[in-house]
């Protein structure tokens, strides 16, 4: 009887699992939502922990759960398997996966400005322009939405790529640190500070070399839902889309910003609040509207030279298009 009580129970748990992610109510009159992040908690999901945080979904009619992301999860897999109604990912992730036949659709984009760069020394290197890059090592992720932007940073700037040694880069900057490499990919917004402030503590000068700077508009993250629940549940999609786009713009107003860095820094374990007001200012400036824009607007121009990028490198096959892929604006 002990055995089939507990065989009962933990079908009971797995139904209401269930109906939790299929929709409905929590009991609360919030509907249950999953958003799974690209990446570890930090200040690139300032507006979805801000969202959460200060109760704005929750007033929605949205009980809004943030799972964590890093190097092991995938958002639009997620989606896929039905383990999450949102994620966010970067352009070139949703662009692979619909050239593989995912149905996902981008409903706003967070950064404006992607945050990736490479950042060098400037007191050996000095002021480095893309055509400079010509016999420097440079660090690339391979798969990484870097290796894309560097394929367009060198055809923008007439360059071979026969003409720059790549350096596929893991986890460990010590091949930056030791000299090996010349650049290396960073997240301008939180790494790369972190980076920056080591070389001046050495004595040296830091760089970043911006591709959009030169030229070179890819899509960093996006929010980003199935094609199945948005014909299911348009609703929904259109709320809590309207709710993220608001906890966005309540996050990076300066007037908020003493209360942000003291929800980061239940988040960011470990890191000074020094720290996290610098990350945060460094992120509003990369999310910030471009002139004549609206909070994570999707940038239709900026997604059409991502693809064009990826195309032109052979990371995705030719004939891929952006119709149904973006969503159109809210009302």
């Amino acid at each position: 009887m002990g055995r089939l009580l507990k065989t009962l129970i933990s079908l009971l748990c797995m139904l209401s699992l269930t109906s939790c992610s299929g929709g409905g109510t929590d009991g609360n009159g919030t509907e249950p939502v999953r958003l799974r992040l690209k990446w570890l908690y930090n200040a690139s999901f300032a507006g979805e922990i801000w969202g959460v945080e200060t109760g704005l979904f929750h007033r929605e009619g949205l009980a809004v759960s943030l799972l964590e992301g890093g190097p092991e999860q995938d958002a639009i897999k997620d989606l896929e398997l039905g383990r999450a109604e949102f994620g966010i990912a970067s352009g070139d992730q949703v662009i692979r996966a619909a050239s593989k036949g995912a149905e996902v659709v981008v409903l706003a984009q967070v950064f404006q400005r992607n945050p990736l760069r490479w950042i060098y020394s400037r007191k050996r290197l000095g002021y480095l322009r893309p055509e400079g890059l010509a016999g420097l090592t440079v660090g690339v992720t391979f798969g990484g939405n870097d290796e894309a932007i560097f394929a367009a940073l060198l055809n923008r700037a007439s360059l071979p790529a026969g003409r720059v040694k790549i350096y596929g880069v893991h986890y460990d900057f010590s091949p930056f640190w030791k000299g090996q490499v010349d650049l290396w990919p960073v997240y301008y917004n939180t790494q790369g500070i972190v980076i920056a402030d080591k070389m001046r503590r050495n004595g040296d000068e830091p760089g970043f070399l911006d591709p959009d700077r030169w030229g070179v508009r890819f899509v960093a993250n996006s929010l980003v839902t199935s094609r199945r629940l948005a014909e299911e549940k348009p609703e929904l999609v259109r709320r809590f889309t309207r709710a993220f786009v608001k906890a966005w713009r309540e996050a990076m107003d300066e007037a908020n910003a003493e209360r942000l860095g003291s929800i980061l820094a239940k988040y960011e374990k470990g890191v000074s609040p020094r720290l996290i007001a610098r990350q945060i200012e460094a992120t509003r400036e990369l999310v910030a509207p471009r002139s004549g824009k609206g909070w994570c607007e999707v940038d239709r121009d900026a997604w059409r030279q991502t693809l064009e990028s990826m195309s032109a490198a052979g990371l995705v096959k030719a004939g891929i298009g952006l119709d149904g892929l973006l969503a159109p604006a809210l009302p």
